[in-house]
């Protein structure tokens, strides 16, 4: 079977607003730019799957059901604007699980494994040092931190918006900041 390529994108603060638990359709608020990101990847043959941390559900916050009726209503939406749906949504309910939840890259790993894909033409887009962090750690090396809003609050404002960190092992994860995500189409 010929191998794929895919798109990794967090949920909250990528997708759609970021409000803190987002679990609610009331409350569920898309970015604008995503529909054209998942279009022209989409467009170009990438596979579109979500790894996301859910631990309001761990935390008792809001339960499973509830997670899958708002991606229900997200994959829908997605639908109506796009006509296609998103490959896969991954999620993480826990705050222990050190093999899926980011940093870790057990949900990368698990979605390689279903559709066959190339780490090497993958790309992961996420708002947290965490998630470009799993992406690192499944051997990508296309991540983008999506840094949205006050800009005094961002990771960089330096010039070529590269940036470095370390995992836990102590290995360097390069990664690329980016403001919208129309940057990286």
């Amino acid at each position: 079977m010929q191998s794929q390529k895919a798109v990794f994108f967090d949920r909250d603060g990528v997708i759609n607003e970021d409000l803190g638990y987002v679990y609610k359709i009331a409350d569920f608020r898309f970015y604008e730019d995503f529909f054209l990101c998942a279009k022209k990847f989409k467009q170009y043959g990438y596979k579109l799957i979500v790894v996301t941390n859910q631990s309001g559900i761990e935390r008792g916050l809001y339960n499973i059901k509830d997670f899958l009726t708002i991606s229900a209503y997200m994959q829908e939406c997605i639908y109506k604007r796009l006509k296609f749906y998103l490959d896969r949504i991954y999620f993480c309910p826990s705050l222990q699980d050190s093999v899926r939840r980011k940093p870790a890259c057990g949900m990368l790993l698990q979605a390689k494994e279903a559709y066959h894909l190339d780490i090497n033409h993958c790309i992961m887009v996420g708002d947290k040092i965490s998630d470009v962090e799993a992406g690192y750690n499944a051997g990508l090396t296309k991540l983008f931190l999506l840094q949205r809003g006050d800009v005094s609050k961002q990771v960089s404002q330096t010039k070529n918006d590269i940036q470095e960190t370390k995992n836990k092992n102590g290995s360097k994860c390069c990664y690329r900041i980016i403001r919208t995500l129309e940057h990286i189409i």
